[in-house]
């Protein structure tokens, strides 16, 4: 089996080598992108899509089929490596450990041993818990607030400056991470579980592709964002400006959640249950 995986490999790469011959050459001014492509998209950006930033008019407008899909493919990786990642057989670990939360004492608990009720006295915590500075999680409950705001400025104003969902996605993702890491896994699952990270990453897909097909519920094609305009109550141009920031926050959701669980499949060893 693992010969004939590598002999389909090989095919297929040299498939994909040999096509690469028909490609004009790098950086060659002559080329279709250049001489057409191109300057369409430096000359009418602004005008069709109001949008300054060509980049993201590009990705979220011109090339927004692409865009989807790319959406798409970081939503099936993700699902792709929690079956790979999750573990769903529960096995209750040995011992326990609990901390006295006035006093700071931690002890442990032998499997079948009488343990505390977990309450605001007593925190369970993991068995590979290292005390946590106090100076590192204060600061990181202060930057994480900004940290998010400053992600939800990225994918508003991604259209009109550097930034988009895709960007912002990975800063909402990493500001969530930055908590796990100072604090513990428990304590970020317990502010957004499993549950609702699956829910807002297929959440963030299905927007960006209800997008498209509210474009063809009123009678446009799909992802032309200017039939938004009999919603909006705005013109046109204005109206693919709209769609594109609609686009931007499902993108930003989708990449954010997959981010968040593969962080913690990594950090348990698919438990999500003891971890960093």
């Amino acid at each position: 089996m693992k010969v004939l995986g590598a002999i389909i490999v090989l095919l297929f790469g040299s498939l994909l080598i040999y096509c690469t011959l028909d490609f004009p050459s790098w950086g060659d001014p002559a080329s279709p992108a250049s001489t057409h492509v191109s300057p369409y998209y430096i000359e009418n950006t602004l005008e069709d899509t109001a949008v300054p930033n060509i980049v993201t008019a590009v990705l979220a407008d011109y090339r927004g089929y692409d865009t989807m899909f790319e959406t798409v493919v970081i939503f099936s990786a993700g699902i792709a490596c929690f079956f790979l990642l999750r573990s769903f057989k529960r096995i209750e670990p040995d011992t326990r450990l609990y901390r006295h939360v006035p006093t700071g004492i931690t002890f442990r608990i032998e499997k079948g041993g009488r343990y505390p009720r977990e309450s605001v006295d007593f925190e369970r915590i993991d068995l590979q818990w290292v005390p946590h500075d106090l100076i590192i999680k204060t600061t990181c409950r202060m930057i994480i607030p900004f940290i998010q705001i400053f992600a939800l400025y990225v994918i508003a104003h991604g259209h009109h400056s550097p930034g988009g969902g895709f960007q912002g996605g990975v800063i909402l993702g990493a500001s969530v991470i930055i908590f796990a890491v100072s604090h513990n896994l428990r304590s970020s699952t317990n502010r957004i579980s499993e549950k609702n990270v699956v829910l807002l990453s297929t959440t963030g897909v299905l927007l960006y592709a209800a997008t498209g097909g509210l474009c063809l519920l009123l009678g446009s094609n799909f992802l032309d964002y200017s039939a938004l305009s009999q919603i909006f109550g705005v013109d046109s141009v204005t109206a693919r400006s709209f769609g594109i920031l609609l686009v931007e926050i499902g993108v930003g959701m989708a990449v954010m959640a997959v981010m968040i669980s593969l962080y913690y499949n990594l950090a348990s060893a698919g438990k999500q249950d003891e971890g960093l």
